[in-house]
C-alpha cells in the first residue's frame, strides 16, 4: 500500500511539474497586448493592421516569422543586427526573448484586414510571375514558397497575401540592392536580382489581392 501511495505521489508530482513547465512556456499575451498598445501600435496598429503602407501588416503573420524578424533586428554580442533598420533596431533592443515570442504570438492571433490589388494593367504579369515564374530568367514561381494564396509556410516563408503592395515592393528592392540580407541562403536576394522594377511592382500588387 505504501509503495502504491509513493508511486502515485511521484506520478502526480511529475504531472504537476510538466504542467508548470508547459504554462511557463506559453507566451504572456496580456503583456504582449500592452506592449502592442504602448509601443507597436503607432506604426503597426494595435491589432497588427497598419494604416501606413510603408509599415507592414503583422496581423495573421506566422508567429515564427515575426519572432525571427524581431531577433534579426537586435544587435547581440557586439555584432551588427542581421536586418539593419534604425527604427526597428531601437524598438527591438529592450525586448527579451520572451517578449518577442509573446508579441509574435499576439500578432499572429489577430485577424488580418487584407489589402487589394490596384493595378489592372499589371495583373496578368503579376499572376504569371506568382504562379509560374520566368524560367528563361531563372525566376521561380512565388507560389512555390509562399503558396498559391500567399499564406506562406510557418517558420520558413512569410504570409504575403493581403500585404501592402508598397511594402512588398520595398522589401524586394531592398533584397535586390543587398540592403536587406537576412534571407536564408541568399534566396530572396538571388531571386530579386533577376527581377526588373516592373516585375517587382506587378507581383507585389498581385500578391496584395491574394486570399
Amino acid at each position: 500500500m505504501i509503495k502504491r501511495s509513493l508511486l502515485l505521489s511521484l506520478v502526480l508530482a511529475a504531472g504537476a511539474v510538466q504542467a508548470e513547465e508547459k504554462a511557463a512556456a506559453q507566451p504572456d499575451l496580456t503583456k504582449a497586448k500592452q506592449t502592442a498598445e504602448q509601443v507597436c501600435g503607432a506604426c503597426h496598429g494595435v491589432d497588427g493592421n497598419s494604416q501606413i503602407p510603408t509599415n507592414p501588416k503583422l496581423a495573421g503573420q506566422h508567429a515564427e516569422y515575426i519572432y525571427k524578424q524581431l531577433k534579426n533586428f537586435k544587435s547581440e554580442g557586439g555584432k551588427p543586427a542581421e536586418r539593419a533598420n534604425p527604427v526597428m533596431g531601437g524598438m527591438a533592443a529592450p525586448l527579451s526573448d520572451d517578449d518577442m515570442k509573446g508579441l509574435a504570438a499576439y500578432f499572429a492571433g489577430q485577424q488580418l484586414k487584407p489589402e487589394s490589388a490596384k493595378s489592372k494593367a499589371t495583373i496578368e504579369a503579376g499572376q504569371r510571375l506568382w504562379r509560374a515564374g520566368d524560367l528563361k530568367r531563372g525566376i521561380p514561381a512565388c507560389a512555390a514558397c509562399h503558396g498559391p494564396a500567399g499564406a506562406g509556410l510557418p517558420a520558413q516563408f512569410p504570409r504575403i497575401g493581403g500585404q501592402y503592395p508598397e511594402y512588398t515592393e520595398a522589401q524586394l528592392k531592398a533584397f535586390r540592392a543587398g540592403e536587406r540580407a537576412n534571407d536564408p541562403n541568399k534566396m530572396m536576394r538571388t531571386i530579386a536580382l533577376k527581377m526588373t522594377d516592373a516585375d517587382i511592382k506587378a507581383v507585389s500588387d498581385f500578391a496584395a489581392g491574394l486570399r
